[in-house]
């Protein structure tokens, strides 16, 4: 006797679910140098004791090829990586790695000693010191009767 099965009602919609996953997934790769829903470079801040310690990754990068600049208590740091020399841009096959132009830009805490910032980059990890200013301490105001 021949038996015949129906097939899940939810089969449908686990493919969908799987086309969708699969169409966010793609979202996050890079196109063209461009990373979309995750900005370049990716930077950590940390509040330290005595400073804020802003740290970026940016392989591949000589400390010749970005600027930092404070203006306004606003850090912006901004670059250019370029594409591997020697190599024409119809030879790549696959394009993870960002290029050309980028900015970034922090509003500082107030307390922070603009004139004192410092920054090294060592492995391509820069390391931006950002040390604090003590804090402003409330004044007394006397009030005098007229």
């Amino acid at each position: 006797m021949a038996t015949f099965h129906w097939g899940n009602a939810f089969d449908a919609f686990r493919d969908l679910e799987r086309e969708f996953d699969r169409l966010l997934y793609t979202v996050g790769r890079t196109f063209d140098g461009l990373r979309f829903g995750r900005p370049y470079p990716p930077i950590n801040i940390y509040d330290l004791d005595h400073e804020f310690l802003l740290t970026a990754e940016l392989p591949g990068t000589r400390a010749d090829d970005f600027e930092l600049t404070v203006a306004d208590g606003v850090l912006t740091i901004r670059g250019r990586r370029t594409a591997d020399a020697g190599i024409p841009e119809d030879r790549y096959r696959r394009s993870e790695r960002p290029r050309d132009e980028w900015e970034r830009s922090f509003t500082l805490p107030e307390r922070v000693r603009e004139d004192e910032i410092h920054a090294e980059l060592r492995n391509g990890i820069l390391r931006l010191h950002l040390p604090k200013a003590p804090a402003a301490q409330p004044r007394h105001i006397r009030v005098n009767d007229a």
